[in-house]
């Protein structure tokens, strides 16, 4: 529930006693993992504080308003004098490091109880990695085969048929002076049929070149919104590469509801998003040294990432950086800040990444394209009320906009279509 102290595993004893009324199991479920799993487990292995199995025997009785007493305001229970208080502060070496929980509700409590002492049971290892791999294997499949290669197979056909076409017709036309008697002509070569037909058809060629140049000038044009695709083949919708360690998001930011912020806590604050580092990683796996899906080998991984010794509890080997392959990625010529799109612009993190709770792997599903931005630009209205950040623009635009009751105040209106924005 919060720091290391024998009390904070009474804290939620105080919810074994109390679990006769209130919300639903899964609720409880939820109360436990945003408030006590970072500090605690529902076993007997200790994380930052003590494991919360097997407790009801200590509490003294009668144990529910003890605990309630206990979890609402140690401070107070222990300032009064307590016995057992001032006992759990003596065995933990004087240090009261348990948080007080004032804004749970009795009814929460009861709730979180229930979980505790009735936790789901884990899913079959196998049977999560064997669809984990399965899904993977899925989305490599989904890729379809790339453009590049159904262009160069179309030219061999189309050449091979060419060929073929152009010696049946010369077959023909030499059987058919066979037999008219007409004097056969020398056989003129592929290049030399070319030649001769341009020759005879010089208007109709130049319409045709034509054509072409205008459709080559839109296809530049349609490429310098797709920039970013055609020069990294690998960086597009649906790249989902392997990382070194396993990570769900969906365990994580979707059973577990984590938040995004939690992990990338420089979103809101940096035009990074930034790596979560392995410290953030052991705030929780110091004690959860087992997941659902991959069991103890993946998390074994962060432990060697961090030099995080299992026997002793302590920091004493060596640290091996984790090298994490970035998925989303964007030209190094274009500017592009979460911070402005997260805080002043209010954007979930879905917009651009997907719902990432419900990737095992993530992968990237928007283009990412300057033509995506552009059109994004164009339809998506500025969060301006309420936000101080806009208040004076805001002022602006209706008095320019006067009388305009259907002018929508989109991104490209305040200046998001102008080059230098993203582009430096």
């Amino acid at each position: 529930m919060s720091h290391f102290s024998l009390k904070s595993l009474f804290g939620a004893v105080f919810m074994f006693f109390a679990f006769s009324f209130g919300l639903k199991a899964q609720d409880g479920a939820k109360i436990f993992k945003q408030n006590c799993a970072v500090c605690h487990t529902l076993t007997d292995q200790k994380l930052t504080g003590p494991g919360l199995a097997g407790l009801a025997d200590r509490v003294p009785k009668p144990a529910d308003q003890w605990l309630f007493k206990w979890i609402q305001n140690n401070n107070n229970l222990i300032t009064s004098g307590d016995a057992y208080a001032k006992k759990l502060v003596a065995d933990n070496g004087g240090v009261d490091a348990m948080s007080e929980f004032e804004f749970l509700s009795e009814a929460e409590l009861k709730a979180l109880v229930a979980y505790v002492m009735a936790p789901p049971a884990p899913k079959a290892e196998a049977k999560a990695t064997t669809a984990v791999v399965a899904d993977d294997e899925a989305k490599d499949k989904s890729k379809g085969i790339d453009p590049l290669y159904l262009l160069l197979g179309s030219i061999v056909v189309i050449a091979i048929l060419i060929g073929a076409l152009r010696s049946v017709r010369q077959s023909l036309q030499n059987s058919y002076n066979r037999q008219h008697n007409i004097p056969e002509k020398p056989e003129l070569t592929f290049w030399q049929e070319v030649k001769e037909w341009i020759s005879s058809h010089r208007r109709l060629v130049g319409v045709f070149v034509l054509i072409l140049i205008f459709i080559g000038m839109k296809s530049c044009w349609d490429a310098c919104y797709r920039i970013g695709v055609y020069y990294d083949w690998n960086t597009k919708e649906g790249y989902h590469p392997e990382q070194p360690i396993k990570f769900s998001h969906k365990l994580h930011a979707g059973d577990n509801e984590i938040a995004c912020q939690y992990c990338h806590y420089t979103v809101e604050k940096s035009r990074h998003s930034g790596i979560p580092t392995v410290n953030i990683c052991m705030n929780c796996h110091k004690g959860i040294s087992s997941g659902p899906q991959y069991g103890e080998t993946e998390i074994a991984k962060i432990y060697e990432a961090a030099g995080y010794n299992t026997e002793t509890a302590t920091y004493d080997k060596p640290q091996n950086p984790i090298k994490w392959i970035k998925v989303h990625n964007l030209p190094d010529h274009v500017y592009f800040s979460h911070q402005q799109h997260v805080v002043v612009g209010k954007l979930d993190c879905t917009n651009c990444h997907g719902d990432v709770k419900k990737m095992t792997t993530v992968e990237q599903q928007a283009p990412l394209t300057m033509k995506w931005c552009v059109d994004c630009h164009r339809k998506t209205e500025v969060a301006m009320e309420g936000n101080a950040y806009y208040d004076k623009l805001h002022k602006a635009l209706k008095e320019k906009y006067k009388g305009q009751h259907d002018v929508k105040f989109t991104v490209d209106k305040i200046g998001g279509l102008d080059c230098g924005k993203c582009h430096y």
